[in-house]
């Protein structure tokens, strides 16, 4: 098994701590999680949370949202009664205020829901691999440490290009957005561990 951090803190897998496995686009932080699996860590794919705790508040989203999408010509609703992420994502990014508006009505719901994780992991490493956990003092402020994965650009672009088939452009335009990425974890003053991948 590919050895990825130094053999003392592959020990602390097996004890009980919240760390934060963040890194920019691209970096590997799936393959990275499925390598510490291996050494008894559990992982949370944040996004897969974001995306329950949406539904989660589906009808605060709707009350807060729900006209804008309607003046706008947008559907908020799939036909299976769920949020249609990507629609309310076209409404909220073009918006700072919005966005906020959607992160003050989701993320105390991603509170609730690491702390339940927390609470049904007691001894367990548990990993969010999350890009922008920052976001969220309360739970930044519960982990211990931070794993920060890494890669060269061109070995993420190619890895980006390859899993979600967007332009040249796009990707570099995300990757823009995230240049500031590691200062904003290190205004956190969590321990920062680096992950090379």
């Amino acid at each position: 098994m590919k050895k990825i951090l130094p053999q003392e803190e592959i020990d602390l897998l097996k004890t009980e701590q919240l760390i934060c496995l963040t890194g920019k686009m691209g970096a590997g932080k799936n393959h990275v999680c499925s390598i510490l699996e291996k050494y008894g860590a559990i992982s949370v794919d944040f996004d897969t949370l974001v995306h329950k705790a949406i539904e989660l508040s589906k009808n605060e989203i709707l009350q807060s949202f729900g006209e804008i999408a309607r003046q706008s010509g947008i559907e908020l609703l799939k036909d299976d009664g769920t949020i249609n992420r990507k629609n309310l994502g076209k409404i909220v990014f073009k918006d700072s205020k919005l966005l906020m508006a959607q992160e003050k009505i989701v993320y105390p719901k991603v509170v609730q829901l690491v702390k339940e994780i927390i609470g049904e992991n007691r001894g367990k490493t548990i990993l969010l691999n999350a890009t922008v956990l920052y976001k969220i003092p309360e739970i930044m402020n519960l982990c211990q440490k931070i794993y920060f994965v890494s890669a060269n650009m061109l070995k993420r672009a190619c890895r980006v290009y390859k899993r979600d088939h967007h332009s040249i452009n796009q990707i570099f335009r995300r990757f823009y957005s995230q240049k500031n990425l590691y200062k904003k974890y290190k205004k956190t003053g969590i321990k920062i561990m680096f992950i090379k991948n």
